[in-house]
């Protein structure tokens, strides 16, 4: 049995982690994988800020720096955000698939240029941050947001009949508009709303966090993981010290 450690960027109880964990439902990987979902103990209120995007790399280094040694056969980061990643790989030599930078990817497997569709524009600088560290900025035709706010705890649960047709007209917005002929959600945070726009749009749409299950899959069954080349190992490892950090947030 493979096992894969989906982190979730933000500290949560039970219910809130339920939410999270409905994403498994929009992909059938079959027998002989299991998904843990493991809450962060360090992280921002939000992504909206350069201390944001520091707090939630130490979070998730922290969070999944000993999945290797747990059992872990690959770890899955839950926000497009990619944040982690980067550290996460120069430490482990498992797979670690971010969900942003994989959308992306894939995104360019379906089409010539796609669309991020997000919530706010307050997330912004997530995607052009990837977009630039990709080379990629020229086949995004848009970074469109539903001027939402986002609730990264109850994610859209109860607002749907709200929200779902805002999403809509912003991605049809990007398609007529603005020439994509991919759609990316520009969050697992807004999972829920999948169906509602793959079903409604002439065009695919990419939902960032059930795309990292299936690649982890993959990675695992053709035993790929990330170059030592590109993340090397650090010379000293700071797993103690960031369990420590981790511990005395917890109790905060």
């Amino acid at each position: 049995m493979s096992r894969v450690l989906v982190i979730v960027p933000f500290p949560m109880d039970a219910s809130n982690l339920e939410l999270r964990k409905a994403q498994l439902r929009s992909v059938k990987l079959g027998d002989g994988i299991d998904f843990e979902y493991r809450p962060v103990r360090i992280a921002p209120a939000n992504y909206v800020s350069q201390q944001d995007s520091v707090l939630a790399d130490i979070g998730i280094l922290e969070a999944g720096i000993q999945a290797e040694s747990e059992g872990f056969d690959a770890v899955c980061i839950d926000t497009v955000s990619d944040s982690g990643m980067a550290a996460l790989r120069s430490v482990l030599n498992i797979p670690v698939i971010g969900a942003g930078r994989h959308a992306m990817l894939a995104a360019l497997m379906l089409g010539e240029k796609f669309s991020i569709l997000a919530m706010w524009d307050r997330w912004r600088h997530l995607y052009t941050k990837t977009l630039a560290e990709l080379g990629l900025a020229h086949k995004c035709a848009s970074l469109r947001s539903a001027g939402l706010q986002p609730n990264n705890q109850s994610l859209l649960s109860g607002k749907e009949d709200e929200f779902f047709p805002h999403l809509h007209a912003a991605a049809i917005r990007c398609i007529e508009e603005d020439g994509a002929d991919v759609i990316i959600l520009g969050s697992t945070t807004m999972h829920e709303a999948h169906s509602y726009l793959a079903e409604r749009l002439p065009v695919p749409v990419i939902n960032p966090g059930p795309l990292t299950y299936r690649l982890a899959d993959a990675a695992i069954k053709l035993r790929l993981r990330h170059s030592r080349i590109a993340y090397p190992s650090p010379h000293a490892p700071a797993a103690e010290r960031l369990r420590t950090m981790g511990q005395a947030a917890g109790a905060i």
